[in-house]
């Protein structure tokens, strides 16, 4: 039987579109999530409506935690009878050790992946799939598609409004200071993701309606300076602001695809309820 070409593999923080749901070459590893004694699949077990609403209900904060290095096994070792190799496109090093495990798994299993660090999560790792799937549907070889996607990590762009700064705190994501000054202020802080894929104190704003209107400042400074054709608005569970928000670019930018995506249970369990987010892959102007 001859084998095909590449697997693509990517973790439960992606966003996935239906395209990516109904390619049979994609595969998704669930991270955990966690609420005291109780382990949930991430879009399994528990999907976001649910996470939610025991937040609300309980008050605890959950954790999360990365997929083990059996269930990656296990994935390659039936891979590898159907595939001559994979490209794996995971959340930051820096927030998980999914990546890792990723490639131990590998190692174990004699399964050969191509290892990316998104250096990010949600819709950039979506985009990245799709940079990817379309590479190789040319022909591409694994190896030189893996080497382009690690050069395109550095051209997406993350801003987010946190939904709730005590489960950001909670999960270990910000400093006491910045918590407590944020929590005294009121302050919505726009977290930026940086170029090593941590997360950065971006700007300190002082109401949500502010902040809003300065992640489309920062979209403009980028969109006139760069070559950008999506947009991508991620949210928890707040459709009304993001279709809101929609609008509004659409208003300003008629000719951009835009693209309202809600974010996975497992960044709502750090983020919180009410998160927004925006998205975005730049290029050199021609």
């Amino acid at each position: 039987m001859t084998k095909k070409k590449i697997a693509w593999i990517t973790d439960s923080t992606a966003y996935m579109t239906q395209d990516l749901l109904n390619n049979p070459d994609v595969y998704v590893v669930p991270l955990d999530i966690i609420f005291g004694n109780e382990a949930f699949k991430d879009g399994i077990d528990l999907n976001t409506e649910e996470l939610y609403s025991r937040i609300r209900k309980e008050k605890e904060i959950p954790k999360t935690s990365q997929p083990s290095s059996g269930m990656f096994a296990e994935l390659f070792n039936k891979l590898k009878l159907e595939y001559d190799g994979a490209i794996a496109i995971h959340i930051s090093s820096k927030f998980s050790g999914t990546l890792s495990t990723c490639k131990g798994a590998s190692e174990m299993t004699d399964f050969p992946v191509e290892t990316i660090d998104s250096k990010s999560m949600g819709y950039a790792i979506t985009s990245l799939l799709n940079m990817g799937i379309e590479m190789a549907g040319k022909e591409m070889p694994r190896i030189e598609i893996a080497s382009r996607l690690r050069e395109e990590v550095e051209n997406l762009e993350n801003y987010v409004l946190l939904g709730s700064l005590d489960q950001f705190y909670k999960g270990g994501r910000m400093s006491g200071t910045q918590f407590l000054l944020g929590s005294i202020l009121q302050i919505k802080p726009i977290i930026r993701m940086n170029r090593n894929g941590e997360f950065e104190l971006f700007e300190k704003i002082r109401s949500e309606k502010k902040a809003i209107k300065r992640l489309l400042e920062l979209f403009d400074e980028n969109y006139q300076q760069y070559h950008i054709s999506e947009l991508q608005i991620l949210h928890g569970n707040v459709p009304e602001k993001a279709k809101e928000l929609e609008n509004t670019v659409k208003k300003m930018y008629p000719n951009l695809h835009i693209v309202i995506a809600e974010i996975s249970s497992t960044i709502a369990a750090h983020s919180g309820e009410g998160t927004f987010a925006i998205q975005f892959h730049k290029e050199q102007k021609k």
